[in-house]
């Protein structure tokens, strides 16, 4: 499996998991029972963990929502 985005942000991790699922995309997100545990501090943010085959298309998901974010799409 590899990493492909971290944060703290609740809509963006929902968000991305549900983009993927759409694209047909496997993913898991770790670390959130330890994110829970410290708080509201932030210090430990998920992770969205994909295949390695599927990191390429998953990382093009994530673009496209950047750009999006960014009004380039």
């Amino acid at each position: 499996m590899k990493e492909l985005v971290r944060s703290n942000d609740p809509v963006l991790l929902s968000w991305l998991t549900a983009a993927l699922t759409g694209e047909d995309i496997g993913s898991v997100i770790l670390d959130v029972h330890t994110s829970v545990i410290e708080g509201s501090v932030g210090a430990i943010p998920r992770r969205v963990m994909v295949s390695d085959g599927d990191y390429w298309r998953a990382a093009r998901v994530l673009a496209a929502a950047d750009s999006i974010g960014r009004g380039d799409g």
